[in-house]
């Protein structure tokens, strides 16, 4: 089961609050992240933000949410570590890379079967996180709430949603250079970034 995210306006009561948003919040109140106090309009935590540092094409900010109600929490700070796309994309069942994606994050594609299950076999496959991307690849906007599945299962690992055309443009840059993996900063306190140095996706609205 899927539920749609729909960033709206700051002025709107919704329960959530928009990245870009986000963004201008941090600069005008350099707090991190998790000191944010506790607001019922103002979620803060249901954004997390990892960075690409190779390839440099798309050495971008990008944001994820995290699973509502299944998957582990970030305790530590990856300064590098390789964000593996899984082979199959779908990560349903044995992974033809498995061996890369053990102590690495591995970078799924929605779809074939449940956000949990995809999460459980990038587990036992040793994966520290798992990023799924929505499989519509035009999808520049529109986040969806992971939820838990009805087979009472459960996955340890954290499991963020990204957006489907950060997703595409991920596995784009890595097909084009050839490579197996990048490498990427997660989470990142963009609280501790200057302002000069914040490079989101360009072809992401903020």
């Amino acid at each position: 089961m899927v539920q749609l995210h729909f960033p709206l306006p700051l002025v709107h009561p919704s329960p959530t609050f928009p990245p870009h948003l986000l963004w201008a919040f941090s600069l005008l109140f350099p707090l991190s992240l998790t000191s944010l106090p506790a607001h019922p309009g103002l979620r803060i935590h249901e954004y997390l933000y990892f960075q690409v540092l190779s390839p440099g094409d798309i050495r971008y900010i990008f944001t994820a949410t995290p699973a509502k109600d299944f998957g582990g929490v970030f305790n530590t700070r990856y300064d590098q570590i390789h964000l593996v796309p899984a082979d199959p994309p779908e990560a349903c069942g044995e992974l033809n890379n498995g061996v890369f994606i053990q102590d690495q994050i591995a970078l799924v594609e929605r779809g074939g079967c449940s956000f949990l299950s995809k999460t459980r076999v990038i587990q036992e496959h040793g994966g520290r996180a798992v990023i799924i991307a929505d499989n519509a690849y035009d999808n520049d906007s529109f986040y969806i709430e992971m939820i838990q599945d009805s087979t009472r299962r459960t996955a340890d690992i954290p499991a963020l949603f990204l957006l489907g055309r950060d997703g595409y443009m991920i596995r784009r840059s890595l097909e084009q250079h050839g490579l197996p993996w990048a490498v990427i900063s997660i989470p990142v306190n963009v609280t501790s970034i200057p302002t000069y140095e914040m490079m989101q996706p360009p072809w992401t609205f903020w």
